[in-house]
């Protein structure tokens, strides 16, 4: 099966989050850096990946992803800092 992923991308100062679904990571987050997609990624330039899950299934990662866009903020953070502490920029690999 392919690989899929929900991902959270953030803006430099780590104030507003976006929760996104894609099954080309690197693809999806060099969009955003360019600001194609998203109306709501460029209106808040969000173009820094903070935190991302990997899935063997679209429907785990979109059912993952629908529930994450339901979350606090708070919720959000915590999650993020769970597998990264300091909410830098993760370099896809």
């Amino acid at each position: 099966m392919k690989t899929s992923y929900t991902y959270i991308i953030s803006n430099k100062y780590r104030t507003t989050f976006y929760t996104g679904v894609t099954s080309n990571l690197n693809k999806r987050i060099s969009e955003h850096q360019n600001g194609i997609g998203s109306e709501f990624t460029k209106k808040y330039n969000l173009k820094d990946l903070v935190y991302y899950e990997e899935f063997t299934d679209i429907n785990q990662a979109i059912a993952r992803e629908k529930q994450i866009k339901n979350w606090k903020k708070e919720w959000k953070l915590n999650l993020i800092k769970e597998k990264n502490p300091i909410l830098k920029t993760l370099q896809i690999m």
